[in-house]
């Protein structure tokens, strides 16, 4: 029994199931399916979350019907087949006794034509909100026809042997689009009254409990958006709960935030406050007699969820991302070790992210995500052959090769020519709101001291340094740094911007390391879209500067958007004062303002600014290439020093580097 986390680590009984804990890996699109069908991928990618100590895994969602498709990783609907490839995903999760759920969805007016080639459908038409199309009001032969996919698919489920089924109604899927009364307008047996709107979801769980059996667990997923009127609101919502809850239909409710309508909020970035989902939650274990309620939004650890629990605003906590990052969050929890997990960034980037562009869900601090099956998660077979190993440069690229390395009983000497490690990373930790990263490098500084690795600070190496004779292996994850010629890509013929010598130029990696000192009034010059540009407006717009961004795309942060981030961003710098310029690059710098070119009709004009603050394409610091090839021992360039790129590939590069010593 943990000492730190009683209530977390307490047992839990569900159904005919007893959950060893509190923790659920909660459902979410990993994409990672192939012809519709399961993979291998999928079944070590759960199975690493149960060996992590995850009490019940809630397996991502199954579409019910053709008219559900929304991704190219979404299972196969309406066909059995899918049956002996979900046999191996839950006997992957159960061998570690974990609970197996499998979720249970249609996104009704929001579907995506170009993978399901099937007309939306939906209680009384409208817009999709997840493509640019239109719905198709459902008629009644069609609402039966949706039933039957969800029972079917739930009696799939049993036949592969899960313990039971989560019906989506979250988000303003279908389910929630029949409850809710701006989407609901029918004037027959499924709209108007509250018993009216809720048939729906009464016929598909009755209907699964009756097919599926006595011991079959039957659970719901709801969210809330109070900050959209048409929407549900907490009150209206808990009702609606109480009734399903009255009637034994539910055993449990997921209770998570956001939707359609508040995208944002769906998957909250860190400019969110954390433990989004614990009120709803709470709200809803006022109301309810029967089922056990779960926390789930923004709950990135096990402190988090602990509160929850002591405060009883759930019974059990759902941690998603947490467990992404860490998949042994929960195990290292048990055993009072929270210091040894690795803490979720809310970054969005590699989990949201690539699943925004439609491939399989991967992580930007844990690179294993996805390559369970190939890599071995995150546990490390130790080498035969021990080896001395010299890593230059604690950026992400260098940390994460040392840690793998010395984890696999490598002797491991890190050299880092700064006094902290970290690298550019550490900078972007110093934006406002991003703690975590810095949260992440102590993490890494814990790891490598438990590991024995000997880290060397302010240690800048040259290649000639170096003697052969101390190291079998030399790792170089140098890093990039920003060129001082202002080139911009949307101005390819011009290599070095004109003016840049008239000085009160510099770059945002300057401006973060406190190496410059910027005007009151900054200009800019943003060619990346993410955070190191917007980060950094931001930080210098807290500080009291007049900032205006400038960028050649259509609108800020535009990187941002597959995170679900830049909305809230653009947010928060207009209530700080920021301005921008859009579809325009500098044309010349003056000293004291730049002349710019609107790209959409090349008119230029004059803007005035006390300092020019540049956010263009890094190049790589591989000057220790050539000598390092000389010294006779086995090298590898990793990172940005190979090409400067965002972290997830360098963690990525970092990983492989240790695993392949």
């Amino acid at each position: 029994m943990s000492k730190k986390f009683p209530r977390l680590f307490s047992p839990l009984k569900l159904r005919s199931r007893t959950l060893k804990n509190r923790i659920v890996f909660g459902a979410h699109t990993a994409n990672m399916a192939v012809e519709g069908l399961p993979t291998e991928r999928h079944a070590a990618y759960y199975e690493e979350r149960a060996i992590g100590g995850a009490a019940m895994i809630v397996v991502e969602p199954m579409p019910v019907h053709a008219a559900a498709v929304l991704t190219r990783g979404n299972f196969r609907h309406s066909d059995d087949a899918v049956v002996p490839h979900f046999k191996r995903v839950v006997e992957a999760i159960k061998r570690h006794g974990a609970v197996a759920i499998q979720q249970l969805y249609h996104v009704g007016a929001h579907g995506d034509s170009d993978n399901s080639f099937h007309p939306h459908w939906s209680p009384s038409g409208g817009p999709s909100y997840h493509d640019s199309d239109g719905s198709h009001p459902m008629s009644e032969a069609e609402i039966w026809e949706t039933i039957d996919g969800f029972v079917e698919a739930a009696r799939r489920c049993r036949d592969a042997g899960f313990d039971g089924v989560e019906v989506w109604a979250a988000y303003l899927g279908m389910v929630d689009q029949f409850w809710t009364p701006w989407c609901n307008r029918r004037e027959d047996d499924w709209g108007g009254s509250l018993e009216n709107r809720t048939r729906l979801s009464r016929e598909i769980l009755s209907r699964i409990r009756a097919v599926c059996g006595p011991d079959f667990i039957v659970g719901l997923a709801v969210s809330d958006e109070p900050d959209v009127k048409v929407a549900l609101q907490r009150d209206e919502l808990a009702g609606i709960i109480k009734l399903h809850d009255d009637l034994g239909l539910v055993d449990y409710v997921t209770c998570g935030s956001g939707g359609y309508l508040d995208f944002y909020k769906l998957m909250p970035t860190f400019l969110y406050p954390e433990k989004l989902g614990a009120d709803l939650a709470a709200v809803l274990k006022g109301v309810v007699r029967n089922a056990v309620v779960i926390a789930e939004s923004h709950i990135r650890t096990p402190e988090n969820a602990e509160t929850v629990l002591g405060e009883g605003a759930a019974d059990l906590v759902s941690i998603v991302r947490g467990q992404i990052a860490d998949p042994h969050l929960a195990a290292k929890a048990g055993d009072d070790r929270p210091e040894d997990i690795r803490g979720c960034i809310s970054c969005n980037q590699m989990c949201w992210g690539r699943r925004s562009r439609d491939y399989w869900i991967s992580c930007l601090i844990n690179p294993s995500v996805g390559r369970e099956a190939e890599w071995g998660g995150d546990r490390f077979r130790r080498s035969g052959d021990p080896k001395r190993v010299l890593v230059i440069g604690g950026g992400p690229a260098g940390l994460e090769a040392a840690r793998v390395a010395a984890e696999r009983g490598h002797r491991v000497t890190l050299a880092e020519a700064a006094p902290r490690l970290g690298g550019n990373f550490l900078l972007a930790g110093m934006q406002p709101r991003r703690a975590q990263i810095l949260d992440l490098i102590g993490w890494y500084e814990r790891q490598l001291d438990k590991l024995g690795v000997e880290v060397r600070l302010n240690t800048y190496l040259e290649a000639g340094e170096i003697a052969p004779a101390e190291f079998d292996v030399v790792i170089a994850a140098t890093g990039s740094y920003s060129p001082e010629t202002g080139f911009q890509k949307a101005l390819p013929t011009v290599e070095t911007m004109p003016g840049i010598d008239k000085g009160n130029v510099v770059t945002v990696e300057a401006v973060m390391a406190r190496q410059a000192r910027p005007g009151s009034h900054v200009l800019l010059l943003d060619e990346g879209g993410g955070w190191r540009g917007c980060g950094t407006a931001w930080k210098l717009a807290e500080e009291g500067h007049r900032v205006t961004i400038l960028t050649p795309d259509p609108f800020v942060g535009k990187e941002l958007q597959r995170t679900a981030a830049d909305v809230p961003m653009r947010q928060a710098l207009r209530k700080l004062g920021v301005d921008w310029i859009v579809e325009a690059s500098v044309v010349e710098w003056h000293g004291n303002g730049a002349t710019i070119v609107d790209h959409n009709t090349g008119e230029h004009r004059f803007v005035a600014a006390e300092t020019l603050v540049t956010a263009t394409t890094n190049a790589p610091m591989d000057w220790l290439m050539p000598g390092l090839a000389e010294l006779g021992v086995a090298t590898r360039q990793i990172g940005d020093c190979a090409a400067p790129r965002q972290a997830p590939y360098a963690f990525f590069e970092g990983r492989k580097a240790g695993l392949e010593i």
